[in-house]
């Protein structure tokens, strides 16, 4: 049985490759810090397969005691010791932290350290079992780490960090571990938050007409994605970005 971690995995993203995997066979131990979330996914799913666990992965004590938990949980289910990939999805997902100059350093650490140093805390606590396996690792950057919008200076100095993170692990961890990372552009989450956060997704014809392909994007997009980067398939891929966006970053945009 394949055995996967993913971080932020009670809404949004997370939750869509929670839901995809789970539904590709896998065990799933789905992270997050929101409870009230984390006790909607599972009585949603109702699974053996899932362990949902209460993690801010910012926290050093927090991803220690959730990954003792997996360990635990693996243990009962009579499963191979390790892990076979590690979704380090988890991050704050507001990209706005208004203008430069009026940005604490308080405020600047909270991106860093929920998208950076959960990246680096869990993949350091998951290496020894994902070596057991010859796992892998995803990490969820984004476009923004190529392009912006005005006043999102610490999203994208974090989601870059974790572009740079990617191929640094890759060399360090191979040819044991393959790591990649996943750049979303335009992903539509806001029917897949908890249900007191949850909003019914419209998108008008501008919007679609955005992406070449024709649509705005969906959890279940990158989903796919994480899979086919865990599949052997994927077995010569290492230390790349793969921007998954409709093709919307590609297309060149003049004003009238």
């Amino acid at each position: 049985m394949r055995i996967a971690i993913v971080t932020g995995g009670a809404q949004g993203i997370g939750k869509g490759v929670v839901h995809h995997l789970l539904g590709q066979g896998w065990r799933v131990a789905a992270f997050d810090r929101d409870i009230e979330a984390l006790d909607e996914l599972a009585a949603e799913l109702d699974s053996e397969a899932l362990l949902a666990c209460s993690c801010d992965v910012s926290e050093e004590d927090s991803v220690a005691a959730a990954l003792e938990k997996v360990r635990a949980w693996t243990s009962e289910a009579h499963d191979h010791v390790g892990i076979d990939l590690l979704v380090s999805n988890a991050g704050l997902a507001d990209p706005d932290c208004g203008p430069i100059e009026d940005l604490s350093l308080a405020e600047w650490r909270k991106w860093q350290d929920s998208h950076v140093t959960g990246a680096f805390l869990t993949v350091r606590g998951c290496v020894p079992g994902l070596r057991r396996r010859k796992g892998a690792i995803v990490l969820m950057a984004s476009t923004r780490a190529h392009q912006s919008e005005p006043h999102t200076e610490a999203y994208a100095a974090a989601k870059g960090a974790l572009c740079a993170m990617t191929h640094a692990l890759a060399v360090s961890l191979g040819p044991d571990i393959r790591v990649n990372a996943v750049l979303p552009g335009w992903i539509e989450t806001r029917d897949w938050q908890k249900s007191s956060q949850r909003e019914v997704a419209e998108h008008r014809r501008i919007d679609r007409e955005q992406h070449p392909v024709g649509r705005v994007g969906a959890p279940q997009d990158i989903a796919a994605t994480v899979e086919f980067l865990a599949s052997e398939g994927a077995g010569f891929i290492t230390g790349q970005q793969f921007v998954v966006d409709g093709g919307m970053s590609r297309k060149m945009i003049y004003a009238d």
